[in-house]
């Protein structure tokens, strides 16, 4: 499934998403980062610019940020929200919030993929109160209740 998102560069140095293969489900952001670069202490955190900002084609859409695998099995580097959620009407630039959970200093280089952005269609879910939910065989059983680690 194919959508077109608008993507503003705001700093001639920026660079637009791009998906590594043609089978990646997102497509990489990268660091604009002074010369130097961005010092990511260990166990630090630092908030880096990406230098755009998206249009989604409606509020049918979401654009979600995850961590990339490399940067956090190698180096310890991944996001600091978990996942960023980026909503339909948000125009500003795209940010990344990064923790080095390693005992080492990292440092952020420009152009650098820093994360992965992912477009998924959403569901505008109606909330209403209930008395009572629908039986299932998990219940309520919550966190572990599987046995499945």
């Amino acid at each position: 499934m194919e959508c077109n998102v608008k993507v503003k560069l705001l700093d001639p140095a920026a660079k637009l998403p791009q998906r590594a293969t043609p089978g990646s489900a997102a497509a990489d952001l990268c660091a604009l980062c002074p010369p130097q670069g961005v010092l990511l202490p260990a166990h630090g955190r630092a908030v880096l610019s990406t230098g755009i900002a998206i249009e989604l084609p409606g509020p049918g859409y979401v654009a979600l940020v995850f961590a990339r695998s490399g940067l956090g099995i190698k180096k310890g580097v991944t996001l600091s929200n978990s996942v960023g959620v980026i909503d339909s009407d948000y125009r500003g630039e795209l940010r990344v919030g990064l923790v080095n959970l390693s005992d080492e200093d990292y440092t952020v280089q420009n152009g650098e993929r820093i994360a992965q952005l992912a477009v998924l269609p959403v569901a505008e879910a109606v909330f209403t109160a209930a008395e009572e939910l629908g039986e299932t065989q998990r219940g309520e059983g919550g966190l572990g209740s599987t046995g499945r680690l």
